[in-house]
């Protein structure tokens, strides 16, 4: 008996299940957490509870319009869940071979700078670091400014009682590009009701972009951060410098694949925010 043929029929349905399971794994661990993971969890409940309904009852008429609801469900997902499909699209799509490491870390210091000189004096600040999806389609307004970003710049904008310190600035590149823009708010109900609208607003802009928004909470001088749809809080210029140079320079999810769906850690629902 030839062994090739047996092994070919072994490998296909390995390789299926394999791929499936990836598949399956990855989608759940991109959405949990965001706002989307009520959702699928929602419909498939729903789903599964209709199939086996359907089935053992043996009601005809309703198994047939399952399977016809079945088939539109690719363009469902889509509209469900662009947000989260875009997102993960523009961060696989941003590699370390279109990253400018220079100018990132420049960036970086710039807003470490910034939030060490904004947090011993409570001035309460939100910065959004665009990447690869642009931030002009998921904010409201906004003052153009299109300025170098500078600490200086930074302090300038965000000085209380200044006529643009409220809302959030996009820095892109090297680049401020707008300030006193208003961020969409996360509608997530797990978080702690004292949570600032600064801090909800990060989140809520990490859920729907894949940029990084970094706090200053102007009540405690608390430094915090959002990305992918999660927030985590009361961090120190060195911990946010390192977080922001694993994500912009050394982009290490590049190399492992699987991580590209890996949330960040999850945030801390206590304490105080502005």
């Amino acid at each position: 008996m030839n062994p090739i043929p047996l092994f070919l029929n072994w490998w296909r349905p390995a390789l299926e299940i394999a791929i499936l399971a990836v598949g399956i794994y990855s989608a759940f661990i991109f959405l949990r957490g965001t706002r989307g993971a009520p959702i699928v969890t929602g419909f498939l409940a729903l789903l599964l509870a209709l199939t086996l309904t359907t089935r053992l009852l043996e009601l005809q008429v309703l198994n047939a319009l399952l399977n016809q609801f079945l088939a539109f469900l690719a363009v469902g997902v889509v509209v469900l869940f662009q947000p989260e499909i875009r997102r993960m699209l523009a961060e696989v799509g941003n590699l370390p071979l279109a990253n400018n490491a220079r100018e990132q870390r420049e960036k970086i210091e710039v807003v470490c700078e910034s939030v060490d000189r904004f947090s011993p004096v409570r001035i309460g600040a939100l910065i959004a670091l665009e990447q690869g999806i642009n931030l002009a389609d998921a904010v409201e307004s906004g003052v153009l400014v299109d300025c170098e970003a500078t600490p200086e710049m930074l302090e300038t904008i965000f000085f209380p009682n200044n006529a643009i310190h409220d809302g959030g600035v996009i820095i892109k590149g090297d680049r401020i590009l707008k300030a006193a823009c208003i961020f969409p708010l996360t509608q997530r109900q797990d978080l702690h009701k004292s949570l600032g609208t600064r801090h909800r607003a990060a989140i809520g802009l990490s859920e729907e972009t894949d940029a990084v928004v970094v706090v200053v909470s102007e009540e405690t001088g608390q430094i915090a951060y959002a990305h992918r749809g999660q927030l985590v809080r009361n961090v120190t210029v060195q911990e946010l410098r390192a977080f922001l140079t694993h994500v912009l320079v050394q982009r290490p999810d590049s190399r492992n694949w699987m991580s590209w769906f890996r949330p960040g850690s999850r945030s801390n629902p206590s304490g105080n925010g502005g």
